[in-house]
């Protein structure tokens, strides 16, 4: 199976191609440099000359801040830039899968969003991040859409890198304790995605580790396991504002993918062991 991949040079696209390639799948992984997704006489001669037999959109603008003021670029990404995957993946009849975000909800209330729930978005990379879902529904037949949170991984910046790297030089730190959501190891994900593209069970999924905590816990689990003495003091969102609104709950149910019989991630404190092991032997 050949498998195009974009946003290779990302913490989700990295994993899935590496993954990919220990399976002896014949992955090729794409970033900007490598095909501009937004040019469309770009993507079809691309994707035509490889002709592959999935396509995994990785790439997306993702600066949820900036996006609110660079709105054009960020439409031209997520949305154009989509759309012109998915019309040359029509072309050739290859499946698609496109990942989004549990931005596409309005991040109220406290119970898990499930995948038949409507999208509501809050800010405007949320918006176009639906949009890209909308155009993929509308243009294809053999298509996965899969939302996911909080991604960690190796190759890129995250969270749990910043938070060890702010620990270098202070021993106490602010960190948002009312959004709560699931982080999610690029690793554990990259598997699901390689499996759930060698069926046919297509249709929206949710995925991310398993279990819920705010970004304060999640902080507090990574000095924990890092053994890192580090205070954390979990504040409110209000305390710590930004230029787009961050949504309070993140939580998404993935009973989707019980149902069609892939296996859930594994907790995600595990996850975080995992891959303090993984990016100390990168430092080595």
């Amino acid at each position: 199976m050949k498998i195009l991949v974009t946003g290779y040079t990302g913490q989700l696209g990295f994993d899935v191609v590496q993954h990919g390639l220990k399976l002896g799948l014949d992955m090729v992984g794409v970033g900007s440099k490598d095909l501009d997704i937004t040019n469309p006489v770009d993507v079809n001669d691309y994707v035509k000359e490889m002709n592959p037999d999935a396509i995994i959109h990785c790439a997306a603008y993702t600066a949820v801040d900036k996006a609110e003021d660079d709105r054009n670029a960020c439409w031209n990404v997520n949305v154009d830039g989509t759309k012109n995957l998915a019309q040359a993946a029509k072309d050739i009849d290859a499946k698609f899968m496109y990942i989004s975000t549990d931005y596409v909800f309005n991040g109220e209330g406290k119970s898990s969003f499930k995948e038949i729930d409507k999208p509501n978005p809050m800010g405007y990379y949320g918006l176009t991040k639906y949009e890209g879902e909308q155009v993929v529904q509308q243009l294809l037949d053999h298509w996965f859409i899969v939302r996911i949170s909080w991604v960690f991984g190796i190759n890129g910046n995250n969270f749990v890198k910043t938070m060890l790297r702010l620990a270098e030089s202070r021993n106490e730190l602010n960190v948002v304790g009312d959004q709560i959501g699931s982080p999610t190891y690029t690793f554990d994900l990259a598997r699901l995605l390689i499996d759930m593209m060698q069926t046919d069970k297509y249709g929206i999924y949710h995925a991310s580790n398993e279990g819920f905590c705010s970004w304060a816990e999640f902080a507090q689990e990574i000095f924990r396991q890092a053994n890192v003495d580090v205070k954390v003091n979990s504040i409110s969102t209000e305390e710590y504002p930004t230029r787009a609104v961050r949504p309070k709950n993140s939580r998404i149910s993935k009973q989707k993918l019980v149902d069609n019989g892939f296996a859930p991630l594994p907790v995600w404190q595990d996850a975080v062991k995992r891959y303090l092991m993984e990016i100390s032997q990168e430092v080595k």
